[in-house]
C-alpha cells in the first residue's frame, strides 16, 4: 500500500492532535499546583485517587481517544514518509 501521497496531510494531522492533546492535558490539571501536577503534594484530594465525573470523566475519555489516534498517525506518517526515499 503507497501511503506517500498522504504524507503531508498525515504531518497536519499530527500537528492538529499534539495541540489538542496538549490543551486536553493541561485542562486537566488546572486545579492543582506544581506538586499536584508532579505527584505529590495536597491539590485537595489527599494524594489519593478519586473518581471522576461528569466533565472531567469526558475529558479523561477523550483524552486517551485522542492519545491513541495521536500513536496511530505517528506510525502511519513514519511508514508515508519512509515510502518517500
Amino acid at each position: 500500500m503507497n501511503l506517500q501521497p498522504l504524507a503531508p496531510y498525515l504531518s497536519v494531522i499530527e500537528i492538529i492532535l499534539a495541540v489538542a492533546l496538549t490543551v486536553l492535558v493541561l485542562m486537566q490539571t488546572k486545579g492543582s499546583d506544581l506538586g499536584g501536577f508532579l505527584g505529590g503534594g495536597d491539590g485537595g484530594s489527599g494524594g489519593s485517587f478519586r473518581t471522576r465525573r461528569g466533565v472531567e470523566a469526558t475529558l479523561h475519555r477523550l483524552t486517551i481517544i485522542l492519545s491513541i489516534l495521536f500513536f496511530a498517525n505517528t506510525i502511519l506518517a513514519f511508514l508515508a514518509w519512509g515510502q518517500a526515499t
